[in-house]
């Protein structure tokens, strides 16, 4: 790298990074209407797909055609950072709008006999917002953040219906011996593959809510592991490893069941009053890169992301995003400005033309303008955590990221912008520029008893890793 691009690379990050934290909420806080009606908002959530699992983003053997085709219509974003790198706390940043700094929820825990650490009971999240904006709110598949006599229970944080596990760790088998609807439980045979009980309860929830306006977070348990599906289908005929056949099957009927949504909202005629969101995870790859699956599909692509799942690598944190709204965003039109989940809560809150309430506390900035044409909004940083084995961190400003990879161990330091695949560590040639990251790390997050920094292990040792 030359001075000449280091000064312009830094220049861009700390420009960025000097921006007050308040300026932020200000925006969000004086947001106008994208649109005089408020349209129907549906997050459809995959789970441990990885980017470069998609047609749209490169997969030359895993068919998606359904999803390509939302891309082909709509925008495809190549940098939608999640929550963090495992499924819980990426989830809860989703719902509040908080980044790892701030989120109630920094790590998988599981609580016996069933579920996770619940949301608190002063978290708010985008589904309390709609809700009270007049919109019907619906959650089908996988919630993971709080049982139903929990202060985190779906029905307690904005959902009018749920149906789906609300345990992830129960979610693991796609043949269960139970379900819930709202909360309550009702028996399976152990035989019925539940993606397909999920997509019927979600498309007749549409239908009975085509009046509008509403919102559906449709968080699919495809298609994260184990491995199980009850039919390989066109795959079948394949010369490949039963495990490739299987994951192919599952992004695959994943796929089908995005067509169907997409199919019924043509027959109702929503269309152009539903603005659709799809992000490929909660995290990027369950897999390795360079593991058996990584490397059958090519999920890295051609940027070779480093990392996957429970990792501060762009590998474990970026995932593919596709946004459409026929006559509002774009048609055919690539994206690559990053954003995060929590952009997600004050994104709705512009949609349905509202302010976001103090009470959200959110750090995120609405991507509305860069949906309908404009510009991404600039971030003053991006912050992620992590508490399970070790803490762990990460952060973007400008171009810059730095990684915490624990254990004790140097920080590191990338340019995105000429290392995707963090591949050449600049620690000891920027050492300004590291500290202006270590700073980040330091500032950017609030102190927890729940979540401590390794030199504090505190309730550390009760975490169980509940999403492998």
């Amino acid at each position: 790298m030359t001075r000449r691009d280091f000064m312009v690379n830094a220049g861009a990050g700390l420009a960025v990074l000097a921006l007050p934290a308040c300026l932020a909420a200000d925006r969000v806080k004086s947001a106008k209407p994208a649109t005089a009606v408020k349209p129907n908002i549906i997050f459809i959530l995959a789970d441990d797909m990885a980017q470069g699992d998609l047609g749209s983003f490169g997969q030359k053997k895993i068919k998606t055609p359904n999803l390509d085709r939302m891309a082909a219509e709509g925008m495809r974003f190549t940098q939608l950072y999640t929550g963090t790198s495992v499924c819980a706390p990426s989830r809860a940043s989703l719902m509040t709008g908080q980044h790892m700094g701030h989120c109630p929820i920094r790590a998988n825990r599981e609580v016996k006999p069933e579920g996770q650490m619940p949301l608190p009971e002063e978290s708010f999240t985008v589904a309390q917002l709609l809700k009270d904006t007049g919109y019907a709110t619906a959650c089908t598949g996988k919630w993971g953040l709080g049982m139903f006599d929990t202060t985190g229970s779906p029905l307690k944080k904005g959902f009018d219906h749920f149906f789906g596990y609300n345990c992830q760790f129960k979610a693991h088998s796609y043949f269960p011996k139970s379900l819930y609807s709202d909360d309550k439980s009702f028996e399976l045979d152990g035989k019925t593959y539940s993606p397909n009980l999920v997509a019927e309860d979600t498309l007749k929830w549409i239908r009975a809510h085509a009046g509008g306006p509403f919102f559906l977070f449709f968080a699919t348990t495809l298609p994260h592991t184990k491995l199980e599906i009850d039919s390989v289908g066109e795959y079948a005929s394949t010369d490949w490893p039963e495990r490739m056949k299987t994951y192919a099957a599952m992004c695959t009927r994943l796929d089908s069941d995005v067509g169907r949504i997409m199919a019924l909202l043509k027959e109702l005629k929503l269309d152009e009053k539903t603005i659709v969101f799809f992000s490929g995870g909660d995290n990027g790859s369950s897999f390795p890169p360079e593991g058996d699956i990584g490397q059958f599909f090519n999920q890295a692509t051609d940027l070779q992301l480093r990392g996957f799942k429970r990792s501060m690598y762009e590998g474990g944190l970026r995932q593919g995003a596709i946004v459409r709204w026929p006559g509002k965003v774009p048609d055919g039109k690539v994206c690559n400005e990053p954003w995060a989940f929590w952009d997600f809560l004050p994104t709705c809150a512009e949609l349905a033309g509202i302010k976001v309430p103090d009470r959200s506390k959110t750090d995120g900035l609405s991507v509305v303008p860069a949906l309908i044409g404009g510009e991404m909004p600039k971030h003053p940083y991006f912050y992620w955590e992590l508490h399970e084995k070790n803490f762990i961190q990460a952060a973007r400003f400008g171009n810059w990221k730095i990684v915490n990879p624990g254990k004790e161990q140097p920080h590191e330091l990338y340019d995105l912008s000429t290392d995707p695949g963090e591949k050449t560590n600049l620690a000891g040639k920027f050492p300004e520029i590291l500290e202006k990251g270590k700073a980040i790390l330091k500032t950017a997050r609030t102190e927890s008893s729940d979540w401590p920094t390794a030199t504090n292990p505190g309730k550390q040792t009760n975490l169980k890793e509940s999403d492998k």
